[in-house]
């Protein structure tokens, strides 16, 4: 069997001992790093890290308010499981759902005043974590080198293109 090199074509069809400890430890090591970060945020605002995602884009959406499908694939979650989510959050007064003025089967999800200020509070906490337990962690450049592997990371598990 051949190593995959760029353009060779040729790939194992298992990954190598060297190559299956370093997956172990990037996953291991990804999992106690959000743990810990999901911990402090928990912690300091009362914010799980789901909360902290919609909230986050919600503030960053136009009017504060995302189509709930919009919301969804945004973050990445699946439909029912945002549902729900949702539910605990507007019982909590972080978000209103109103429904939608172009579809009466969808729903507009809005941030409230309670959730903008659950946001802003649990803003400056968090990205001290996450400077504490990851920056600060790295050199300059190992956070470079972080950055391209997100990157080849992300390209690698895009959906296909299809052809026009």
């Amino acid at each position: 069997m051949t190593r995959a090199t760029p353009g060779n074509g040729r790939s194992r069809q298992l990954p190598t001992a060297e190559e299956l400890r370093v997956w172990r430890d990037f996953i291991e090591t990804t999992e106690v790093l959000r743990s810990r970060i999901a911990s402090r945020l928990q912690s300091e605002s009362a914010l799980s890290p789901g909360d902290y995602a919609v909230l986050l884009a919600l503030t960053e959406a136009q009017g504060h308010g995302m189509r709930s499908s919009e919301l969804a694939a945004h973050i990445g979650w699946e439909r029912s499981r945002l549902s729900h989510h949702l539910g605990r959050m507007e019982r909590r007064g972080l978000i209103s759902r109103q429904e939608c003025a172009t579809d009466p089967r969808g729903a507009e999800i809005l941030l409230t005043p309670a959730g903008a200020e659950a946001f802003q509070r649990s803003t400056v906490p968090h990205l001290r974590a996450i400077r504490e337990l990851f920056v600060n962690a790295l050199t300059p450049d190992q956070l470079a080198a972080a950055g391209e592997i997100a990157a080849a990371l992300r390209g690698n598990l895009a959906p296909p293109q299809r052809p026009a």
